[in-house]
This record gives structure tokens, C-alpha cells and sequence, in this order.
């Protein structure tokens, strides 16, 4: 029983990281505005400036991703992730029903709130994601975080060609898929998304930097693959149909990760003699209580100076790579670099982003989605 304990967190990891690439791949909604733009626009008679005026409310629910990193200290990943999947399908379902003109359209202010909404709802959905997986490979921060944010590049791609495939880019079912896909998707990463123990193990960190070199090719091959659909564009319905299934199947693709991981589990269980399985434990159960004696009698045998400087050590500013309540990061420069980084780098990439559409319209482009 021992020993299966020690190898099944492993297949429960993969797991729970298969379902954060899930949620990263549909957490890129606040991307995809100029997508259905102009359909607010017209119904709402705007002019640009509201128009963009709108997008900066949308833009600004993610200045509130602070309240997601202040609350994922003190509440469990799922109440996270369901807070991001309910507050997304608030904020994109009113927008659908003013489009598909179930509902008049709303006054501005209020349309301005709910696109907040809609931006704010990624932000508990990111950290969720990112926080778990990074304390459950904290030896593969970088990958980990590479191979997530790089699934929230493709999400705008994913929801643009299924909706080009399936509904010829209609804005009001685009925007339907913005809110009950997310919250489809983060209901079903509440059950597997938590931490596990860590594995220190050599062998577990060389399949680890396997396991992630296989998701990264993955990823390629559905950028690839979205890009050859938006240059060949769709022919015809069950090309369409097709291209949607094969998509869907390649996303699929990283559960062979887990499932593997605990086919390996189940045979190391099943087929390995059980004395094998239980004298290492015993002989780890013993090294540990020995290890605890013996620190027992180091910290009885120590005088009270040396007890002082432990505490002192143990108060020191954490180092980059461990964790940081939010006022310690806040007194460090690399924190501050990242701030301004962000600010000017990614603030210039949503302005593009959000405009994208009116550009593609004014030089005279009939479909925009390829942009």
C-alpha cells in the first residue's frame, strides 16, 4: 500500500496538469474582442471611441487579477477556478443576449461592467492554474509556466476557427461559446487541479522534462494546425466538421500523459513481489525515526543563542524562486520590473489586439478573423 502511495501522486499530477492546459486553451476570451466588435457597435450605435472606451473596461477586469492572487493564499484552487467559470458566464452571457438580441441593449455603463467582468473572470482562472502547477513542478517553473501561457496564445485561435468552422463566424454564437465553454471546462478541472506531494526523485525529474518536451510539441502542432485551417479556410461542411473533431482530438492528446503514469503505477503494484514492495518502507520508516531522534536531541542540546538565530533565519526575505506573500514581493525590484514590463509591453499588445477588427475593415478586409 506503501509504495502505491509513493508512485499514484504522480498519474493524479499529470492529471491535474492536462486539465490546466484545458483551462489555459479556453482562458484566452478576453482576447477574441474584435471578433464580435462591430456587432456591439452597431447594435449599440456606437462611435470608435466607445467602442474603445468598452474594451478598455474589459481590459481593466484584469488590473483586479490582484483580489485572484490575494485569494489563492487562502482559498482552495476549486473555489478559485469556480469563482473565474461563474463570473465568465455572467459577463459573456449578458453580452450574448444583447447581441443575439435576446434583451434590448444595455445602457453603456452597465455593458462596461460586464465586459469587466468577462476580463476579470481569466484572471482567477490563470492564477488557479499557474499557482497549482507551479507548486506541484516547482523544479519546472520555467516550462511549467511556458507551456501554459503558451495554450492561452492558442485559446484565441481555438475559439476563432471552431467558430469559423461551426457558425461562420456569428458573433452571438461566438460569444455563447466564450460563456458556457470556460465554465464547461473549469467545472470539470475542479475535480483533478490541486497540488500533490513532490517527487525528488532523479528518475521523476528526467520524466518530467520528457512529459513537458511531449506537451510542447503538442502545442506546435496545433499552432501549425490552425494556422494551415486559416490559410485554407473552410471548403465546406464536413471539411469543417473534420477539422473541428481532429482539433479536439489533438487537445485531448496530453491525457496519454496521466494515463500512462498510472498504467506504470498499476503494474509497479501488481507485478512486483510484495516483500520488495514493503522492506524499503521499513527501512525508510526507520531511517526517518532515527533522522528525528536525532534532531530531537541536536535542538535539546543547543543553547538558547542558537534557538535566537534559527528564528531569525527563519524571518530573513525569501528568495527568488520561493514563495512571496504579495508585500514581500512588492519590496523587491525584480517585482517592480516585471510591473512596468507588463504594463508597457502587454498594455500595447491589447490596444492592437482590441482594435483589430476596425483595422481590418478600414483596409478593406470582409473576414478579419484571420488577424
Amino acid at each position: 500500500m506503501g509504495y502505491h502511495e509513493t508512485y499514484s501522486p504522480n498519474g493524479w499530477k499529470w492529471l491535474g496538469f492536462v486539465s490546466a492546459v484545458w483551462v489555459q486553451a479556453i482562458s484566452g476570451n478576453n482576447y477574441t474582442f474584435s471578433n464580435y466588435s462591430d456587432a456591439i457597435k452597431t447594435l449599440m450605435n456606437l462611435t470608435q471611441l466607445e467602442l474603445n472606451n468598452l474594451s478598455v473596461a474589459k481590459d481593466i477586469g484584469k488590473a483586479f487579477g490582484l483580489l485572484a492572487g490575494l485569494a489563492s493564499d487562502r482559498l482552495p484552487t476549486p473555489v478559485i477556478l469556480l469563482i473565474g467559470a461563474i463570473e465568465g458566464l455572467i459577463g459573456y452571457g449578458v453580452q450574448w443576449l444583447v447581441v443575439s438580441q435576446k434583451i434590448q441593449p444595455l445602457p453603456y455603463w452597465q455593458m462596461c461592467i460586464f465586459l469587466c467582468m468577462g476580463g476579470n473572470s481569466t484572471t482567477w482562472m490563470n492564477t488557479a492554474v499557474l499557482v497549482t502547477c507551479i507548486r506541484n513542478f516547482r523544479r519546472n517553473r520555467g516550462p511549467v509556466s511556458g507551456i501554459l501561457k503558451g495554450y492561452v496564445g492558442l485559446s484565441t485561435a481555438i475559439f476563432t476557427d471552431i467558430c469559423s468552422a461551426l457558425f461562420s463566424d456569428n458573433p452571438a454564437k461566438f460569444l455563447i461559446m466564450l460563456s458556457v465553454i470556460p465554465f464547461a471546462v473549469c467545472l470539470t478541472a475542479v475535480f483533478f487541479l490541486r497540488e500533490t506531494p513532490q517527487s525528488v526523485s532523479v528518475a521523476a525529474e528526467k520524466e518530467e522534462a520528457r512529459y513537458f518536451a511531449i506537451f510542447n510539441v503538442i502545442a506546435v502542432v496545433v499552432a501549425f494546425y490552425l494556422l494551415a485551417y486559416d490559410f485554407i479556410g473552410s471548403t465546406n461542411q464536413v471539411f469543417s466538421l473534420v477539422f473541428v473533431i481532429i482539433l479536439l482530438v489533438l487537445l485531448a492528446s496530453p491525457l496519454a500523459a496521466p494515463v500512462y503514469s498510472f498504467y506504470k503505477s498499476w503494474r509497479l503494484v501488481r507485478f512486483e513481489p510484495d516483500v520488495e514492495r514493503r522492506e524499503p518502507l521499513l527501512e525508510q520508516e526507520a531511517n526517518a525515526t532515527a533522522e528525528a531522534a536525532e534532531r530531537n536531541e541536536v535542538i535539546n542540546d543547543e543553547p538558547p543563542v542558537a534557538v535566537d538565530e534559527a528564528v531569525v533565519v527563519e524571518k530573513s526575505r525569501p528568495v527568488i524562486g520561493e514563495d512571496h506573500t504579495i508585500f514581500e514581493a512588492m519590496r523587491t525590484w525584480d517585482f517592480w520590473l516585471l510591473f512596468v514590463s507588463f504594463l508597457c509591453g502587454v498594455g500595447t499588445g491589447l490596444a492592437v489586439m482590441n482594435n483589430m477588427a476596425q483595422i481590418g475593415l478600414a483596409l478593406g478586409h470582409a473576414d478579419i478573423s484571420i488577424f
